[in-house]
């Protein structure tokens, strides 16, 4: 190593004619992946770097060393490429490890320092959890053009012997390309080696904790449907879907950057769950203000009866009581009107007609007893009346009652169509969601 150093300048490209390039072969062996970070967009690698070239300067003859083929140097003794990672978001100040170089005979060197790579990596979430990452690690001379430093690659892949696997993302494929860049600084050609690594994402994690979750709450906001409006928890249990499911964005937009170039396909699922579990508050609100009528309500419209009893219902598989009046008009259409009074009289109110003829007698009675000439026709004709306004008091509440439950009968069946429209709603944009995959386009993992 003596003879081999003394007189060498480690500054100066180790070439004895100035005008030859050095040939440096550059490839990698990746050993992990330790981290993705989704939102500093950010790839973590391990990496042995594998770099080698021929030095001039360093040439022996092996016979002479009692057959030395080899030797190795420390690399802070002699000239090394100046390869960088273009695409590292480091602050290069901690540089490569200062490992030994193997120079053989032959003047070749090659030189393996164990690197960890930082380096910026475009994440593309739109179909986040689903998704594929392809980062890339491009390594070339800083300084020297191609006529000085010609880099080149020394394989087609990368070294995967000793990956070890990751537990968020998998490693589907790598590839290397050579590339040939001209700058604006100079005119001079700059060529660089790149390095793909193809990652997808290992779904489980991601599957059990935000998507089964979300899945479930999106048919959680069906159940205000089917809760009856006299309990009155239909806009509580609205309310609390809506909250949770915007704590559940809250918690994916975390994980993801803030850009506007795409958007995730679960961000777009969590928007059309929160959407549906908004309408469903304000279809259930509008619900309500059908069922409890207040005051005294207009009858429902005739189109607006048709189209839910004859159209709706039948379709929804609901079935309509009819209004009990309607058959005992029937029934009674061949009497006169005044015997059709009375016997709707007696059946509808048995109690007046009960008290009818007492008061009768008790009038008659009275009359006889006190001697009173009073015309009896005048008292018959007040307790008439009296009789009447009761009997049209009676069926003006009859007739509320039969309104309010033509209106009950209207918020049940548009309740239940609600129910169906969103339960086809969700479940389509749930199908959609688990259906959609990013193309399988790519790379191999042996790099073809």
């Amino acid at each position: 190593m003596q003879n081999l150093l003394r007189g060498y300048e480690k500054s100066v490209r180790p070439v004895y004619n100035s005008s030859e390039a050095v040939v440096v072969a550059l490839g990698l062996t990746l050993t992990q992946i330790l981290d993705l970070d989704e939102k500093n967009q950010v790839l973590t690698t391990n990496v042995w770097m594998e770099v080698e070239w021929y030095d001039e300067k360093l040439l022996w003859n092996s016979s002479e060393y009692e057959g030395l083929a080899s030797i190795r140097i420390p690399c802070n003794y002699m000239w090394l490429p100046d390869v960088v990672l273009y695409n590292s978001v480091d602050d290069y100040t901690s540089g490569y490890m200062p490992s030994l170089a193997m120079v053989y005979d032959n003047s070749r060197v090659f030189w393996g320092p164990v690197v960890r790579f930082r380096s910026s990596c475009k994440i593309d979430i739109t179909y986040f959890p689903f998704d594929d990452q392809v980062c890339r690690l491009k390594l070339g001379s800083w300084a020297y053009n191609g006529y000085q430093v010609e880099v080149v690659n020394r394989s087609t892949t990368m070294d995967l012997t000793n990956f070890v696997d990751n537990g968020e993302w998998e490693l589907i494929g790598v590839r290397v390309t050579r590339n040939v860049v001209y700058y604006n600084c100079c005119v001079e050609p700059f060529p660089d080696v790149t390095f793909y690594i193809q990652l997808r994402r290992r779904i489980k994690y991601y599957f059990m904790n935000i998507i089964i979750p979300c899945i479930i709450l999106s048919f959680l906001c069906l159940a205000g449907f089917l809760l009856p409006p006299e309990s009155g928890e239909k806009i509580t249990l609205g309310l609390s879907v809506l909250l949770t499911i915007t704590v559940f964005m809250l918690m994916v937009a975390d994980k993801m950057p803030q850009t506007s170039e795409s958007i995730s396909v679960i961000s777009i699922y969590l928007m059309v769950v929160l959407s549906m579990s908004c309408l469903s508050v304000l279809t259930s609100v509008w619900i309500l203000s059908i069922h409890h009528q207040r005051g005294q309500p207009k009858q429902v419209p005739r189109w607006i009866k048709m189209f839910i009893c004859s159209v709706l219902a039948p379709m929804l598989c609901i079935k309509i009581q009819k209004s009990d009046s309607e058959p005992s008009r029937k029934r009674q259409t061949n009497k006169d009107r005044r015997s059709m009074k009375k016997s709707r009289v007696a059946m509808e109110e048995p109690e007046i007609i009960r008290l009818e003829p007492m008061e009768e007698v008790q009038e008659i009675s009275l009359v006889e007893k006190n001697g009173y000439r009073e015309s009896f026709k005048e008292r018959q004709d007040a307790i008439n009346q009296l009789i009447n306004m009761l009997q049209r008091k009676h069926h003006e509440e009859v007739k509320e009652d039969e309104v309010f439950r033509e209106w009950r009968d209207v918020a049940f069946v548009l309740d239940r169509l609600l129910f169906v429209v969103f339960l086809l709603i969700i479940t389509v944009a749930t199908v959609c969601i688990l259906e959609m995959r990013p193309g399988e386009k790519g790379f191999s993992r042996s790099g073809g």
